[in-house]
């Protein structure tokens, strides 16, 4: 299992940022190759929020929940 969580920012409040597991192995195609080159599938997450910024990302691999995601 791969996930992708993404740090995001608020666009109304640039200081304002959280991470959020944008996707998962489990529901989309996800390789560890097209993660760590910034998968489409975020890039598709993205276009669906626009009021907030990509600051960062990054590929958990495993079952490990990680900084409380």
């Amino acid at each position: 299992m791969i996930k992708i969580i993404a740090v995001l920012c608020s666009l109304a409040s640039p200081t304002n940022c959280h991470e959020q597991v944008v996707t998962t192995s489990d529901f989309a195609e996800v390789s560890v190759q097209s993660c760590l080159m910034g998968a489409p599938q975020l890039a598709d997450w993205m276009n669906q929020h626009p009021a907030e910024r990509l600051a960062a990302w990054r590929c958990v691999i495993g079952r490990q929940a990680g900084r409380g995601i």
